[in-house]
């Protein structure tokens, strides 16, 4: 099977009319025809997928370079990095991160996903407990959910009071300005994701073995609840978003294109050493990430 498929590519070359069609078929039978490529195809995977993947990861590992770079820059200089991703639940956060992560110095950043408060901690002041997690000098740190808790999911599903939901909206502003003015690089991600595509990502989970365990309670609930989240999400993009800590939207029902993105966004965001020498281009697709405004359209 896998040999016919080459052999039909090979055939479509002849009817081909210019030079570059004939290259690109080319390379493309180049790569179904390595290692990686006769893996993809053994998998099932049709042709046009196994390009696809091919692609992708041929794309990522030149993106993981750059990190690799960028992660030595923040290290060498004493810089500060801290990096949000917020979305609804199976909206590609984690997927993201582990490919943000998956090269580099584990001595130098930190992945943050807190639990649920402590009886202690829900009497500490709010910031408390995610403060004591922020970046140390030379470190990278990646919050899988934020103190953003409580701009969506807590007021949606009454894990906090309105006046204590008020209170953290008009204190998050201030508390990322002075953060920032400290000199803490900070980037905050929302992976938008659909209905639909929600609906896909939770069955799937269920159906697989190996991935029940992300399914909580509370993503069980995430379909009925879907316009309350909305509004609550619209209200933080509305209270939270300025211009000296903007809300990145990622689009992200395709995971693969959202991974890629978000790195080239993050990239291209930071001043680390030797970014002319990239091997890939470092300014992220417009389609993808965007910059929150009140007219964008968001796929959730």
């Amino acid at each position: 099977m896998v040999n016919e498929g080459l052999e039909k590519l090979k055939k479509e070359i002849k009817e081909k009319k210019t030079l570059k069609q004939i290259e690109k078929i080319e390379k493309m039978i180049d790569r179904l025809s390595g290692k990686d490529g006769l893996r993809l195809l053994g998998k099932g995977k049709n042709l046009k997928k196994a390009i696809r993947t091919l692609t992708y990861e041929e794309e990522l590992v030149k993106l993981q370079i750059e990190l690799v770079k960028l992660q030595n820059w923040v290290y060498e200089n004493k810089k500060r990095v801290l990096i949000i991703f917020e979305g609804r639940d199976a909206a590609g956060k984690g997927g993201a991160i582990k490919r943000f992560t998956e090269h580099l110095n584990p001595r130098r950043y930190r992945v943050v996903a807190l639990p649920k408060p402590t009886e202690v901690e829900m009497g500490q002041f709010y910031f408390q407990r995610y403060i004591a997690q922020l970046p140390n000098p030379g470190e990278i740190v990646f919050f899988d959910r934020s103190w953003y808790n409580r701009a969506i999911v807590e007021p949606v599903f009454k894990f906090c009071s309105e006046e204590q939901y008020d209170k953290f909206m008009q204190e998050v502003p201030g508390l990322e300005h002075a953060l920032i003015d400290d000199g803490i690089i900070l980037i905050k991600f929302w992976f938008s994701i659909s209905k639909k595509e929600q609906h896909k990502r939770f069955t799937e989970r269920k159906n697989n073995p190996l991935k029940q365990w992300k399914i909580s309670p509370i993503d069980e609930q995430a379909q009925k609840m879907w316009d309350e989240i909305t509004y609550y999400k619209e209200e933080m993009f509305s209270r939270t978003h300025t211009t000296y800590s903007p809300w990145i939207i990622v689009k992200s029902n395709d995971k693969k294109s959202a991974r890629l993105e978000s790195i080239r966004y993050v990239l291209s965001k930071i001043p680390y050493e030797r970014k002319k020498d990239a091997q890939t281009t470092l300014h992220p697709d417009p389609d993808i990430v965007q910059l929150y405004h009140r007219q964008s359209k968001q796929v959730d």
